[in-house]
């Protein structure tokens, strides 16, 4: 639990902190001036139109785009300047739109492999990870929480869609990070396959901040604690799914049209 002041706030450094986050490419301004405040054990849902941004200001976040302006801190720790892999070691892990895992390897392997840095193999390439005991624990313990210990020698390749996006999730949190960013982790899902990964993504972000980009609108209301609204690179609300849900400028810019297609 986060410590709270007498008025309710919390005291605690948050996990993320984004302060007038900007970015152009070109003459187009993408973020105009994000402000957002993640608790340390939050689960906070970005969502919004096609085009608002929320790719863009996850790539800012992790450090594969450089901001044009503005601040992004992970645990109060600034991240200008630091790459991708840096801002990883610091504890902030993701995922991508797009299945991102080794197909011809077992599904095994993808999970040791993400371990290693971990584990502390950094580059010792000589040292034997099949000879590891603890490699091989911590990979097979992975492989239980995300429902694949039976899919364990198959190749990666061979699973079905929910099984590989799962796998990534595994991937994702392998190496102990305590921010855990998807993005659209249930995109082209069935009904049941999105079942599937609500519930493991609950279970394996259990005392984690969870920051997720997502179009089912399902999906953001059974898992978030909070939710941001992005529209055109700006923050329009942020709020309890409640709040979000009846807030009248969200339902004009988003959120309506979206509940209305559902139905």
């Amino acid at each position: 639990m986060n410590a709270m002041t007498q008025s309710g706030l919390s005291t605690a450094t948050p996990a993320l902190q984004i302060e007038d986050l900007r970015k152009s490419f070109g003459k187009a301004e993408i973020m105009r001036g994000v402000n957002l405040s993640i608790g340390a054990g939050e689960r906070h849902a970005v969502i919004g139109p096609n085009g608002a941004g929320k790719s863009t200001l996850f790539n800012l976040i992790t450090g594969r785009f450089p901001p044009t302006s503005g601040t992004v801190r992970l645990h109060g720790h600034d991240l200008a300047g630091l790459a991708p892999f840096q801002i990883n070691r610091m504890g902030l892990s993701r995922s991508f739109q797009i299945t991102n895992i080794f197909p011809k390897m077992s599904v095994f392997e993808n999970v040791r492999c993400s371990l290693l840095w971990a584990q502390g193999y950094r580059y010792s390439f000589w040292n034997m990870v099949n000879r590891s005991r603890a490699l091989t624990h911590a990979a097979e313990e992975i492989l239980e929480q995300i429902n694949l210990t039976n899919r364990r020698d198959l190749p990666a390749g061979v699973l079905s869609y929910a099984e590989q996006r799962a796998l990534e999730i595994g991937i994702t949190i392998a190496g102990g990070a305590n921010v855990i960013m998807l993005d659209e982790p249930t995109a082209g899902m069935s009904h049941s396959e999105t079942d599937y990964i609500m519930d493991l993504i609950r279970r394996v972000t259990e005392n984690k901040t969870l920051v997720m980009v997502e179009h089912d609108m399902g999906v953001v209301f059974g898992l978030a604690d909070r939710i941001s609204v992005l529209v055109y690179g700006e923050i329009i609300a942020t709020g309890t799914p409640e709040e979000v849900r009846a807030n009248p400028k969200v339902q004009e810019a988003y959120l309506g049209a979206v509940l209305e297609a559902d139905h």
